[in-house]
């Protein structure tokens, strides 16, 4: 059996953050919804800031500013209609990403989380790589190597969707997923559980 769950759709995604909520602050989303409209903010701003302040950060704060301000239609598309989107007008690039997901299956418990640019892989603590379609020729596996230089085929990121990704290789194909390629995703699945 495989360690990796995958979100069948985003509802999954917010359970999952509903558990991180409880668990980070011992209260759920109820009374956390009844703080939010006590505090009086009408922006995502400072709500975000606020929230911050209070000690919700991560998945649990973008939960709450959804249930505050509202959920974007993308949450009730299915992981596989977001992740087909992401490849229709480049199907040769598909076993790219199908390549990196069965090699990250073999790294440890982690979550598969289709979003509408790219897919997530994240630990039970935090996001440790993106698969991004970027072009027409080429996907960007990015990393988060925090304090890991660019050298050889490791470059800047860039925006690819997540502020705290670090570095990206670019993958003209599943046969340019090498040994040093797998290395790199390890290291960033195990430097971020």
């Amino acid at each position: 059996m495989s360690p990796v769950v995958v979100a069948e759709n985003w509802r999954e995604m917010v359970d999952w953050s509903v558990a991180l909520l409880r668990r980070g602050t011992g209260e759920g989303v109820p009374e956390w919804n009844r703080r939010v409209l006590s505090s009086g903010l009408d922006n995502e701003r400072d709500l975000r800031v606020w929230l911050r302040e209070q000690g919700v950060s991560g998945y649990p704060q973008m939960l709450l500013v959804m249930e505050r301000f509202g959920y974007p239609e993308l949450l009730s598309a299915s992981s596989d209609a977001l992740v087909d989107a992401q490849y229709a007008d480049r199907p040769e690039l598909r076993p790219i990403l199908d390549r990196l997901l069965a090699e990250a299956a073999l790294l440890g418990p982690m979550h598969v989380q289709a979003r509408k640019t790219y897919v997530a892989l994240v630990t039970p603590r935090r996001t440790f790589a993106v698969v991004k379609a970027s072009t027409r020729a080429r996907v960007d596996l990015g990393l988060r190597l925090a304090g890991h230089p660019p050298t050889g085929r490791l470059e800047p990121a860039g925006s690819l969707g997540n502020d705290t990704i670090t570095l990206r290789i670019g993958i003209g194909s599943a046969d340019d997923i090498d040994d040093d390629t797998l290395t790199y995703l390890r290291h960033a699945y195990t430097a971020n559980t």
